[in-house]
This record gives C-alpha cells, structure tokens and sequence, in this order.
C-alpha cells in the first residue's frame, strides 16, 4: 500500500490502528465523523492540533486502503 507521511501505525498507539502522526486521534474515527456529515470546520474545531490536510490524509489513507481490499464472493451451496 502507498506511503502515507501522516499517517502512523504503532502498536504502541492505539493497539496499532492507523492515527495521525504525532497524536492519539485515529483515522477511522476522522472517516466516521466526516460520513457522518462533520465538517473540516467542525473537526478543526475539535482538534485543534490537526491540520485541514491531517485530514485529508486520513480519507486517502481510507480510500487507498479499501483500494486494496480484497472481495471474495463464495457460491451459495444448492438446495439452501
């Protein structure tokens, strides 16, 4: 997967999960807010630490990670 220079993995962070470099704030909580119609403003706001741009990191990292996802589509056995 891409490099992502804001974005950090230590499994002394957080158990591992991916966060924004430098802070304890995860990626998937940025993703969540922002799905659930959080603006830039509003997390700015919240976390005055970040950066317009930890944030669109974050959303990258999310799409580049679903990117390499992979999908396995198992048959339906007959007769169920």
């Amino acid at each position: 997967m891409k490099e992502h220079e804001r974005i950090v993995s230590d499994p002394e962070i957080l158990l591992g999960k991916p966060v924004i470099r430098g802070t304890r704030v995860p990626v998937e909580m940025l993703v969540r807010k922002m799905g659930g119609g959080a603006t830039f403003e509003e997390l700015l706001d919240a976390y005055p630490h970040l950066k317009k741009e930890d944030i669109l990191a974050a959303l990258q990292f999310a799409a580049d990670s679903l990117a390499n996802e992979e999908v396995v589509f198992l048959s339906k056995a007959s007769g169920t």
